[in-house]
């Protein structure tokens, strides 16, 4: 008998998170609520994770349909400091001048929830790249600060747009400072999933 399939639920309006995840090849639907970004945590893996979970608790909150929910979590981390979303255009500012000249960490924390088979399992991860920019100069800053680019990205920039024009290096994978580790997303599916997929591979379960 045909096994009944899993709806694969992805708690994020992110088009960039969009994008990476319908790289997989297999359906999904994107469902988000809003919640506020905000946790005790201090240390930035545990404060991503901790958004990243409150983010897929909130979705999967009262389904009891077979779900797997996939949230996610963005920072930038500079001496210890997390920078989120900019507030507006002027702390934009001030994080890309904190930034300027320097190497940064990124960190995405991905959860899971599942629900299958009448049973619930969770997970998590977190993937960190180091990013290098160039020292940039007050033109640069202007230029970039008026494309908007930099309002609802994490450390105040999107690395696959205009910030290239100040980026010199990227260290670790590159999806996960564009918001989502991708491959290492289908390694840790390929371990989560295995008591499931009997034998085949779990993308079938979807």
């Amino acid at each position: 008998m045909e096994k009944e399939k899993i709806k694969f639920i992805l708690a994020s309006a992110s088009p960039r998170r969009k994008e990476l995840v319908g790289h997989l090849g297999v359906p999904f639907e994107i469902i988000t609520k809003n919640i506020p970004e905000e946790s005790h945590h201090s240390d930035p893996v545990d404060f991503s994770r901790h958004i990243a979970q409150m983010k897929g608790e909130a979705v999967f909150q009262g389904r009891k349909d077979q779900c797997f929910v996939v949230s996610a979590d963005t920072i930038v981390c500079l001496n210890g400091k997390i920078y989120g979303k900019p507030r507006d255009e002027f702390e934009a500012g001030i994080f890309l001048n904190e930034l300027s000249g320097k190497t940064h960490s990124v960190f995405t924390a991905v959860a899971f929830i599942l629900y299958y088979q009448d049973k619930m399992m969770s997970h998590s991860f977190v993937e960190e790249s180091k990013v290098t920019f160039n020292t940039i100069s007050p033109e640069i800053l202007k230029r970039y600060l008026s494309t908007k680019d930099s309002l609802d990205k994490a450390g105040a920039y999107g690395i696959q747009g205009p910030s290239l024009t100040f980026v010199s290096k990227v260290e670790g994978d590159y999806a996960n400072v564009v918001g989502f580790p991708l491959s290492r997303f289908v390694l840790e599916c390929d371990t989560f999933f295995k008591p499931f997929s009997l034998g085949g591979s779990w993308f079938d379960l979807f």
